[in-house]
């Protein structure tokens, strides 16, 4: 069984920084993309980052110049490092990956950690 384990959340004031973790677990053959996305209140599930197996990496453009996600391909984890954050930016976090398991890549999602930016 594979699993995403998010790490990280919590709460910030405005202007500060959290690192989220993101880590697979189980048994797998190979991970091809990765990403976080973000659900706010009321509003849809949105992409916040994009990393692929080569390290290629996109940013929403609410992120852009804000946010850096990264990959460590031994330990099967990525990371969010989130500077300067805005209340907006206040959300649960939601770790996303295209696992190669029995033969299909499938798509996973961890359950989410919480980030709170105060104003």
């Amino acid at each position: 069984q594979v699993q995403l384990v998010e790490s990280g959340g919590g709460l910030v004031q405005a202007g500060g920084s959290l690192r989220l973790s993101c880590e697979a677990v189980g048994t797998f053959m190979s991970i091809n993309h990765m990403a976080w996305y973000r659900q706010a209140p009321g509003k849809q599930r949105e992409l916040v980052a994009h990393i692929t197996s080569g390290e290629d990496t996109r940013y929403s453009d609410a992120v852009t110049g804000r946010f850096t996600i990264s990959r460590d391909f031994v330990k099967n984890t990525i990371y969010l490092q989130m500077n300067n954050l805005k209340s907006e930016d206040t959300a649960v976090y939601y770790c996303n990956a295209e696992i190669y398991v029995d033969l299909t890549y499938d798509d996973y999602w961890g359950r989410g950690t919480q980030v709170t930016v105060s104003s």
